[in-house]
Parts: structure tokens; C-alpha cells; sequence
């Protein structure tokens, strides 16, 4: 089956995959755009799990401050290396889960960090675990696989800190 140039490009801006991983995947669903975007995260989500142990010593700290000064947070969001840590996708991210801080106030970044005797609900006090604000269909877990798969590189959300006025 032929695929068309339009069909490609409307599952790249779904996906932000690339092109021949587009064409791939559309050429094994017969270009059904809906089962390709599912592969797609698929291998997306397999791509982060091997890049999972890389080093990840370079990143930015990411700040935001909600509307009426009120509440801020800080983000250390690290990646492999400073040029992928310029990209417009990875400051996006930074951006995006400063703003989860902000709005959710977590507790720990990674359900490893919960100390045995804390009796905490992953979802809510766990940053990586909690529905993503922009779209809650995904967690934010989701959306770093999902960036990962986007840059080609390890990304790993280190610490984050959060301050309102009265607490």
C-alpha cells in the first residue's frame, strides 16, 4: 500500500515522531493513523526504558510563578547533553512540569524516593505518578517517555521545590 505524504505528515504532528518512523509504522497498519500513533508510543516508551540508565549530568533548572506571585516552583530536569537541554521539546517539558509543581504540589519526585515507613497514595504525592494537568490521560511519567522518544536522549527529573505564600 501507498502511502501519501499528507497521511504521514498528519501522524507526524500527532506524534512528533519522525518521518520514516511515521512511514514505518503506517505501512504495518495499513495506514490506519490510529493503530500507527499506538506503535509509535510503543517504541517510544521501549526507547526510554534503554535509555533509562545513561547518565544524565547536564539540564536546566526551570522556574514558574504562578498568576498573582503567589506560588512558585523550581525544576532540575537533567538530560545527556547541553544541546538537547536548549531544544524547544526539552524546555517545554521544564516548562510543563514546573507548572505540575506548581498546580499539584507533590511530594516526592519517583514512588522510589518514598521512605518505607511513609504510608503515602502514589498518585497524588508522587510527581511522576500524577495525572498530567494538560492532559489527563497521561501521567507525567508519560510525558518524559514521550519526550525521550522525541530527543533521543535519557531525560530524568531530579528535584523540584515549591513555595506559596503561607505555608
Amino acid at each position: 500500500m501507498e502511502i501519501s505524504v499528507e497521511t504521514i505528515k498528519t501522524l507526524r504532528e500527532k506524534t512528533s515522531a519522525g518521518i520514516m518512523a511515521c512511514k514505518s509504522a503506517l505501512e504495518q497498519t495499513d495506514g490506519d493513523i490510529e493503530k500507527a500513533a499506538s506503535i509509535l508510543k510503543e517504541q517510544g516508551v521501549a526507547l526510554a526504558a534503554k535509555k533509562a540508565l545513561r547518565t544524565t549530568n547536564q539540564g536546566l533548572i526551570k522556574s514558574y510563578i504562578h498568576n498573582g506571585n503567589r506560588i512558585g516552583a523550581l525544576v532540575e530536569i537533567n538530560c545527556e547533553t547541553d544541546f538537547v537541554a536548549r531544544t524547544p521539546d526539552f524546555q517545554q517539558l521544564a516548562h510543563d512540569i514546573a507548572m505540575q509543581v506548581a498546580a499539584m504540589a507533590p511530594t516526592y519526585v519517583d514512588v522510589s524516593d518514598i521512605p518505607q515507613e511513609d504510608n503515602i497514595v502514589t498518585e497524588k504525592d508522587c510527581l511522576m505518578q500524577q495525572p498530567f494537568i494538560k492532559d489527563p490521560t497521561k501521567t507525567v511519567q508519560d510525558m518524559v517517555e514521550e519526550t525521550v522518544g522525541k530527543i533521543g536522549e535519557n531525560v530524568r527529573v531530579r528535584r523540584f521545590y515549591r513555595i506559596s505564600l503561607g505555608e
